[in-house]
C-alpha cells in the first residue's frame, strides 16, 4: 500500500496510491482509517510531503562504500543529526540553493516512518513500529560541513528536505536499493544490505535518547556517490516499492 499526502483545490486529504489514482481516506493512516469512495486522478492533485513529522532524525556514514568515499572509519555508533521541519518541502517542490552556499550535494536516502509513540524500543521489536518507507533526499552545503564539527548549518537550511512521494507498507528494508539520478543519470546506487547499521538497529538505539512520534523519520544515509549539483538541475532519489522523489534546484 502507498500513501499519499494531497493537494487538491483548496483542500489537503490523505489517500491511497493506486497507478494512476488517488483514493481519499478519512481517519488516520496511523491507527484507523476507511476509504471513502471519492477518487481523483494522479494528474489532478498535487503530491505534498507524505507525512508531517514532528523531527527529522538523519543517519550518517551507514553505507561502507560511502564512508570510504569520504575517507572516514567505520564508526562504533550510529552518527545522527536533526534536520529542522523548514527543511521539509514534497514532490516536484524546487530545493532553493542558498545565497551563502558553495557547494549543494545530493544525498539519496531510504527514510523510516514511525508508526507509534515509542521510547526505548527493543531491537527485536523495532520493525512493529514501522508505518512504511519512503525516499528522502538529504540536501547538503558540503563546505561548510568541513568548516564546522556539526551538521545543522551544512544540512538544516530551508528545502533542504524533501521526501516522498508517498510512505509505502509492507516492504523489507533489508532488501530494498537506492539510487539517485542527476538530469537523468544514474549517479549512486547502494542497497540496504549494505548499511553499517540495520533499520530495527537505528530504530531502537534512536529510541534510547528521545520519544519517536508517529510520522516522525529516520533517515538512513547514503550510499556512494554524492556529488554537486547546480542550479537548474534535476534530482531524482527511486527506490524500489517506492517510487521516485523528483525536485529540481532553483536559485533564491
Amino acid at each position: 500500500m502507498k500513501f499519499v499526502r494531497y493537494q487538491a483545490g483548496t483542500q489537503v486529504r490523505y489517500g491511497i496510491w493506486e497507478g494512476e489514482t488517488v483514493q481519499e481516506i478519512s481517519g488516520s493512516i496511523f491507527g484507523n482509517f476507511h476509504v471513502t469512495g471519492s477518487k481523483h486522478k494522479l494528474s489532478d492533485v498535487r503530491l505534498l510531503a507524505p507525512v508531517e513529522p514532528t523531527k527529522i532524525l538523519c543517519v550518517g556514514l551507514n553505507y561502507r562504500d560511502h564512508i570510504e568515499e569520504l575517507k572516514e572509519k567505520i564508526p562504533p555508533v550510529p552518527s545522527h543529526f536533526l534536520k529542522p521541519l523548514t527543511t521539509v518541502i514534497g514532490p516536484e517542490d524546487p530545493i532553493l540553493y542558498p545565497r551563502v552556499a558553495t557547494r549543494v550535494d545530493y544525498e539519496g536516502e531510504l527514510a523510516v516512518v514511525i508508526k507509534d509513540r515509542i521510547k526505548d524500543v527493543p531491537e527485536s521489536e523495532a520493525l512493529r513500529h514501522v508505518l512504511g518507507y519512503t525516499c528522502l533526499n538529504d540536501m547538503t552545503e558540503r563546505d561548510l560541513t568541513k568548516v564546522q564539527g556539526q551538521l545543522t548549518r551544512a544540512k538544516g537550511f530551508d528545502t533542504f528536505g524533501p521526501f516522498g512521494p508517498c510512505v509505502a507498507t509492507g516492504l523489507d528494508p533489508f532488501k530494498l536499493t537506492v539510487r539517485t539520478f542527476l538530469n537523468g543519470k544514474l549517479v549512486q546506487e547502494g542497497r540496504t544490505a549494505d548499511m553499517v547499521f540495520s533499520v530495527p538497529f537505528l530504530i531502537s538505539y534512536l529510541s534510547q535518547c528521545m520519544t519517536l512520534f508517529p510520522g516522525d523519520l529516520i533517515s538512513t544515509g547514503t550510499p556512494k556517490g554524492i556529488g554537486p549539483m547546480k542550479v537548474g538541475d534535476l534530482v531524482e532519489v527511486s527506490i524500489d516499492g517506492i517510487g521516485t522523489l523528483r525536485n529540481t534546484l532553483k536559485a533564491l
